[in-house]
Parts: structure tokens; C-alpha cells; sequence
């Protein structure tokens, strides 16, 4: 999947136009009706859900995602899905994760330093156990990260593993690894972060019948599709987890998670939709958590071939684009405008860039400077992400008051980010959260395996290889920020906005972090969620 977020599959046709009632049937109305909230029986205090007063223990937390049908796993280094990624997380651990400005801040890892060259780190454990009470080694680490590795295998976080040798890394105690590296990466924490990087205990392979893992929660049961529960760890290294079981029910449709939320049947809703977002907030019923800068949203126009492989066509496109009109009208507002650069408000960002505006008068003398006044172009869409199709709309609307004629092609959301990749010269396109510096190299290096923009400069990789190699932290922001003004003056990706993620939860929940962007640490943090 090139959408780079964690993001869930089209739904089952199954599902469709599931609401409450065919939510009880398709979770299982027996299971949800044993299952009582302590202290939940009443409207709530109506306080703010991150919380404030004294947390409370006790309790089943039921969350609503959308799920993958029968074919789900509890196995962490296949997590693909925004539900199967909230499951690792309550089972397992990282050896880092990302904090709410992207950078790596330590997990299992109590600290992590280089050598002189930056080629090899050294990292330190910090004292955990699994869940069967057996430490967390160094050996269970190298044993994951190679099961990750595995060439016969397509783990989501086998791209970000590569710059670690692993036959050379070794551990050099029971708590210490040593990672050699096949070039220097002053980045390596990032490595650490990876998405879907989660430790296991070494030999492990029954994930779906008993998964042993050092995270909050210990396993239950699992129904693929349907459920999952988890009870508390109490032997957690950071801290035993207030609620006393989490359960995961799968509702494929935004409606029938809402109606879930609203009937009382579960007390978390994962991924609403601005409409409803607006339709309930403070209105008192439910709260709704709006987590910022959780979602890029762009054109991506290819930069190799005609008419985008002219800067000036790329220029124009840049003018052409009302962002604040885009956001108002294809994210109703649920969003920031962006400013043709990834990673707002991340670490390294170059917010020091003037704001793009619109500029037609501009937008056509750069047209008419690369021969191109009379251009017509197809910008490819698709119903696989909130706002995607109300874009090209007004996109196109925006294009045609330049002299742009833009034709907007429907694919299908099966297909549509495998087809987009290659394919086409101008689409919809959005990102997750990462740091910039994943984001530049999955996506803007020559060799890079999912670059939408056919961005490829070897000065460009050179940069970014200088950047990796240069310990000081301000001068390698200083590369970054060289980098960024050359894709903002001359780049493939048109960002025109950062969507909020929007979570419902009832009213009774406490401890759920708004400052966390989607696939953060603090993003379905669910051990550190309490029921008021």
C-alpha cells in the first residue's frame, strides 16, 4: 500500500450499511452485553477526555476500528492496518516510538549512542519481561529485527531495518546490542521507531493463539474480524495500566462506529469523519479529539514527464492552489493549510518559509512561459481516503479560473495506490505521520521504492546523505532546511493541508492525548486511558 499512514482497507462490501443493530450482530451481541464499565452507568462529568483529577483503576474500555476482515493477525510485524497497529502497541513494545514532534523518544531502549563514524550504535535495555515473566534480552531484539529482515518475508518494517547489517550486529551483553551499520546514519533512533519494529520473544511464532509480548496488556482472546481482548499486564516496566481489560470490536463503516459510540456499546471510536465531527462537538453527548497534523494532504505531480517535468508548469500548479478553499470545503475545516513541504510542526521542519498563496495572474505568465496556456491534465482520485474526491473537485474549479482544464479520473480504492505510483502524471495523495527524514527517504531519493513524484536528483541524494552523517543536530537541521527550500521552490508534491484525525469517545473516558498524531506513541495509548 503506498498510502504511507497506517490506514485501514476498503470495507468489506459486507459491512455496508452496518449500524447499530448490525453492529451488536457483527461483534458478537452476547459478548457486548456482559460486558460492564465500572463506574460508567451514568452521563459522565462532562470533563475534557485528556483528563484532569485522579485516574481511576477498574474497567473494560471497548474501541471501535475498522478492521480486515478474517484474514486479521496479532502478529506486530504484519500490523498494516490503523487497528492491527493499536493491538501490537497494547501487546508489545518498541525499541523507541515517536513523540508528537516525530522525533524518537526511548521505549524498550533505555538509551542509544554512536560511535564516532556514526556506523555503529550501541543500545542499552532497559530492565522488562514478557508477559511469561522471561527478560527482555538483546537476543529476543537481533531475533526480531532478522525475523523482520527475513527476504521471503514483505514485513512493513523491513525498508526502515535496511541500513542495519545484521549479521554484524551482535549483542554484547544481556542487555546490550551492538548495530552495525552499512553506512553512517546519524537518524539510527528513527530505525528504532520504525513502524511495525516490535520486539518478540525470540523462537516466537503462535501470534494469533497465544502471543507473548513485553507490552501493557496481555492476550485473551482474538476473533479475527470480530474481537480482541486483553487483560492488564501488572508487570509492565512503565507503570501497570489503569483499566482492568481493553477490547478491540471491528466496525468497518464510520456510521456504525458512530452509532456504536452514541447506543453505548463501545466507549471508543477510532477515525469519524468531519461531518460528524462538527455534528457532535460540544453538543455534550459524546467528545470528540481532533489529533493535528495527523494527515499530509497533496497533489502529487510527476516530475519526469510532460507537462510537470517543466519547473514552471510545477510553479504554476503551486499558484494555482487556494489551500485555505481546500481545506474549508474537501476536510470542512478539519485541518491546517500546509505550505508544499511534508512534516508540519515536525522536527526539522522549515517553518521559516513564506505561506504560499494563490496567485493567477502568476500562475498563468509561468504558463505561458513553459507554452502551456491552453493545458489539459488528468488528476487521478479515488473514494480511498476522506477528502480525496471533494479535492479534485475543487481542484479542478480552482485550475479553471487559470485557463488549466483538469479532468478528474475515478479509480478504484483497491488499486488506486499501487496505480498511482507509476502511473498517471497528477493525483490525490496523503501521508501519515513519519519523521522527515523517513519521509524524504522512502519517497524523494533516486532509489527510492515509493517516490510518487519521480523526484530524483543524485545532488539531492547527496544532501540527505550529509545530513545522515553529520553529527551535530543544528547543522544537520541546516542540511534539511537546504533541502526543503529546493522542494518548496521546485518539488512534485503540492501540500495543500494537514487533516485532523478525529476520535469520538463517550463521555466517561479519561487520559486520551490530543497532542499525539495518528501511529505517535501517544496515539491509542490505551494503558494510559481511564474510565471517570
Amino acid at each position: 500500500m503506498h498510502d504511507d499512514s497506517v490506514s485501514p482497507l476498503p470495507s468489506d462490501t459486507r459491512f455496508a450499511g452496518l449500524r447499530r443493530r448490525g453492529f451488536l450482530a457483527a461483534t458478537g451481541a452476547a459478548s457486548l452485553g456482559a460486558l460492564s464499565l465500572a463506574g460508567c452507568g451514568g452521563s459522565g462529568d462532562g470533563g475534557d477526555p485528556k483528563g484532569g483529577g485522579t485516574p481511576q483503576r477498574g474497567g473494560r474500555l471497548r474501541a471501535a476500528f475498522a478492521g480486515g476482515g478474517a484474514g486479521e493477525t496479532l502478529d506486530p510485524h504484519r500490523a498494516n492496518l490503523f487497528a492491527d497497529a493499536a493491538r501490537a502497541k497494547a501487546l508489545f513494545d518498541k525499541l523507541a516510538d515517536y513523540g508528537p514532534d516525530l522525533a524518537a523518544r526511548p521505549r524498550l531502549a533505555e538509551r542509544w549512542e554512536p560511535n564516532r563514524t556514526l556506523d555503529r550504535w550501541r543500545v542499552t535495555l532497559r530492565e522488562a519481561a514478557f508477559h511469561d515473566g522471561r527478560p527482555v534480552t538483546a537476543e529476543d531484539v537481533l531475533h526480531s529485527y532478522r525475523r523482520i529482515a527475513d527476504p521471503r518475508e514483505a514485513f512493513r518494517a523491513k525498508a526502515s531495518l535496511e541500513p542495519i547489517d545484521l549479521e554484524a550486529s551482535r549483542a554484547t551483553g544481556r542487555r546490550s546490542v551492538e548495530f552495525v551499520l552499512k553506512r553512517p546514519t546519524a537518524e539510527f533512533p528513527n530505525v528504532l521507531a520504525a513502524f511495525g519494529a516490535y520486539i518478540v520473544p525470540a523462537h516466537a511464532d503462535d501470534f494469533d493463539r497465544d502471543p507473548v509480548g513485553s507490552g501493557p496488556f496481555r492476550f485473551v482472546s482474538f476473533a479475527p474480524g470480530r474481537s480482541a481482548v486483553f487483560r492488564r499486564y501488572d508487570g509492565h516496566w512503565d507503570g501497570a495500566p489503569y483499566l482492568d481489560e481493553i477490547e478491540f470490536v471491528v466496525a468497518n463503516e464510520e456510521s456504525a462506529r458512530v452509532n456504536a459510540l452514541l447506543g453505548g456499546q463501545v466507549e471508543y471510536a477510532h477515525e469519524l469523519n468531519p461531518t460528524t465531527a462538527r455534528a457532535h462537538e460540544g453538543r455534550g453527548q459524546i467528545h470528540i479529539v481532533r489529533l493535528r497534523n495527523s494527515a499530509m494532504q497533496a497533489f502529487c505531480m510527476k516530475t519526469d514527464r510532460p507537462p510537470f517535468d517543466d519547473v514552471r508548469v510545477r510553479r504554476a500548479f503551486f499558484l494555482i492552489a487556494d489551500r485555505k478553499e481546500l481545506v474549508d470545503a474537501a476536510l470542512a475545516g478539519a485541518g491546517e493549510t500546509g505550505n508544499d513541504l511534508f512534516g508540519k510542526g515536525y522536527e526539522y521542519y522549515a517553518d521559516g518559509l513564506p505561506q504560499r498563496e494563490q496567485d493567477l495572474d502568476q500562475a498563468r505568465f509561468l504558463l505561458r512561459q513553459a507554452g502551456a496556456e491552453d493545458l489539459r491534465v488528468t488528476l487521478d482520485t479515488s473514494a480511498v481516503a476522506a477528502g480525496f474526491t471533494e479535492a479534485a473537485s475543487v481542484f479542478r474549479d480552482q485550475a479553471k479560473r487559470a485557463g488549466v482544464t483538469v479532468d478528474v479520473r475515478t479509480g478504484s480504492k483497491d488499486s488506486y495506490w499501487s496505480d498511482i505510483l507509476d502511473g498517471g502524471t497528477l493525483c490525490c495523495y496523503r501521508s501519515g505521520a513519519m519523521p522527515i527524514e523517513a519521509h524524504i527517504s522512502q519517497r524523494l531519493l533516486t532509489d527510492s521504492t515509493t517516490n510518487a513524484t519521480h523526484w530524483r536528483h543524485r545532488d539531492f541524494d547527496a544532501l540527505y546523505r550529509q545530513a545522515q552523517s553529520t553529527r551535530d543536530t543544528k547543522e544537520r537541521a541546516a542540511v534539511y532546511e537546504r533541502m526543503q527550500r529546493r522542494l518548496y521552490a521546485e518539488g512534485g508534491f503540492l501540500v495543500w493541508g494537514f487533516a485532523d484525525w478525529i476520535i469520538g469517545t463517550a463521555r466517561t473516558v479519561r487520559g486520551v492525548e490530543a497532542n499525539a498524531p495518528a501511529n505517535t506513541l501517544d496515539w491509542a495509548r490505551f494503558d494510559k486511558v481511564w474510565l471517570a
